[in-house]
């Protein structure tokens, strides 16, 4: 009885996506199957009719609660390519909203894969959930599969530093990793840098409840504003730069990949700024 309730509350969820969306994207959102194995998902545990279900609040949230406005989505390519974006917000909403919007507002649609933390499998339920959605942990040959299957890959280089940032820190590009360009320089996959406005008003933190947060085995324990893990309904604008195209050698020395790495990180940090200075309000 659970499993057939279980069975009709995902079609009714997909059935609400479907209706978000709208008639000719429905129709092109089935572009996004990917090749199943006898259980119904693909190598990695993608399962498209379980992604259009788990999308569907989320959806709800892009077009009413967020409200995000894109801006450039038409220079993210088809084929291979790592989307590389600031990181920010204590929640992954950001993530969440850029997912969404290579579904819903791409031509054609996306589906893209996040690299998520070494750590998030250990929780109870979520990593299951992750993976039908098409989230994976980002191992480099994880990502390296994925890049030569034609995969749009969403990478954030601050990981935690970005997420967890306290309020005085907002809008301010923590350090960046390397892994991404050796990727990208290995594979020779464009990268298409975002700019996320609107994520680090979402849930201000005020600390870091350091000691707390090594006790109960996470990477951060931020106390909030508001006090409850529930995003403000912030204005979201994402903004897609033009794809860039690096030449070298992925086992280059790390300081010859951080000068590439630099270029990535200015342009996003220039997207940012253009970002701030356009939005009228922080809510609207």
């Amino acid at each position: 009885m659970f499993e057939q309730l279980g069975d009709k509350v995902r079609q009714q969820l997909k059935g609400w996506t479907e209706q978000m969306a709208g008639p000719e994207r429905k129709e092109r959102l089935q572009d996004l199957a990917r090749t199943e194995n006898e259980y119904g998902v693909d190598p990695f545990g993608f399962n498209l009719d379980f992604s259009l279900a788990a999308v569907a609040p989320l959806v709800w949230l892009y077009r009413h609660y967020h409200r995000v406005e894109t801006f450039g989505i038409e220079n993210v390519p088809a084929g291979r390519v790592l989307l590389v974006s600031n990181h920010s917000g204590q929640l992954p909403m950001d993530g969440a909203m850029i997912g969404v919007a290579l579904m819903m507002e791409a031509s054609p649609p996306r589906a893209i894969r996040s690299m998520v933390e070494k750590w998030v499998p250990t929780l109870p339920y979520i990593s299951a959930f992750f993976a039908r959605v098409g989230q994976i942990v980002g191992t480099p040959e994880n990502c390296r599969r994925l890049l030569n299957a034609g995969e749009a890959i969403l990478v954030f280089p601050e990981g935690m530093r970005g997420i967890s940032k306290l309020w005085p820190q907002r809008y301010q590009l923590q350090d960046f990793g390397l892994g991404f360009m050796r990727l990208a320089l290995e594979t020779d996959t464009p990268i298409v840098p975002v700019a996320v406005i609107g994520a680090e008003e979402q849930a201000p933190a005020l600390m870091d409840l350091k000691p707390l947060a090594k006790l109960l085995g996470f990477p951060a324990f931020p106390i909030t504003a508001t006090g409850l893990p529930i995003p403000l309904p912030t204005k979201y604008r994402l903004y897609f730069g033009e794809p860039l195209h690096f030449t070298g050698r992925a086992d280059d020395e790390d300081s010859e990949l951080d000068k590439k790495v630099r270029t990535v990180r200015a342009a996003i940090q220039a997207m940012i700024h253009q970002g701030l200075k356009e939005r009228r309000s922080i809510f609207w």
